[in-house]
């Protein structure tokens, strides 16, 4: 079976091309195939090998104090789902626009995969307020999977995301918002952008679908989530929606 993982870690990188090249070095070497994006704020990466090239390949990334927080999402396949392997250099690892997204001082207020799989099957959060799931992925994503009830928005790409949730401000105000996305990149921009903007009531979803499937499973939550490789999306049980083996007979 092959290996598959998704990270991504904020963190200050003084000089990311050359922690680029790195990477891809290091990558090459072990037959690693996926995506790894590289900015002055952190690294996003997406990777699928075998186990051991994997456990190899985030031993040094491990020992490096700018990332001893690194938080892995596991999953397996058949196959590896990349076709190749992309290492870029950009000014955000996910594009939001939006000056103040970068936790550089502390990460947005969170909610751990289980205390909300709780919150959601008793109807309302600890402090008796309900609770609205708010998707800050795109509608091609949403279209697999979300949990049910979400609040989800008309956008094509994250730097949307404002404006489109602009309408429903007035209506969030009693509930407890629990921002959420793919792996946890996304909804922990949002978090810090709405915490900045006015909305005191919003959390991020820690590790975000995969890390609630990889915790706790699919409870709440109806459909797939898509990934952005040739598995198209993951069930609950983290297995891949679209069987390479079978599509390669």
């Amino acid at each position: 079976m092959i290996t598959n993982i998704a990270a991504y870690h904020f963190t200050p990188i003084d000089a990311p091309e050359a922690f680029a090249s790195t990477l891809r070095a290091r990558a090459e070497a072990l037959s690693l195939r996926g995506s790894v994006l590289v900015a002055g704020e952190g690294l996003n990466l997406f990777l699928a090998g075998d186990a051991g090239a994997i456990a190899s390949f985030l031993a040094p990334l491990r020992d490096d104090a700018r990332f001893a927080g690194l938080r892995v999402k596991y999953s397996t396949s058949r196959q590896v789902p990349f076709a190749r392997l992309k290492v870029k250099v950009k000014p955000e690892i996910i594009s939001f626009r939006r000056p103040g997204t970068t936790p550089e001082q502390a990460r947005a207020p969170a909610v751990e995969p289980a205390t909300l799989a709780r919150w959601l099957e008793q109807g309302h959060d600890d402090a008796g307020r309900r609770v609205v799931m708010l998707d800050t992925r795109n509608q091609q994503e949403i279209a697999y999977g979300t949990f049910a009830g979400a609040l989800t928005l008309p956008i094509d790409k994250f730097t949307d995301l404002p404006a489109a949730l602009e309408p429903h401000r007035d209506a969030l105000k009693d509930a407890t918002v629990v921002s959420f996305c793919t792996g946890g990149i996304r909804c922990e921009k949002a978090a810090l952008w709405m915490q900045a903007d006015g909305m005191d009531n919003v959390l991020q979803l820690d590790d975000g679908i995969l890390g609630y499937f990889e915790q706790v499973g699919g409870f709440g939550y109806e459909g797939a989530c898509f990934v952005f490789d040739e598995r198209v999306a993951l069930r609950p049980d983290l297995t891949p929606l679209v069987d390479q083996a079978a599509d390669a007979a």
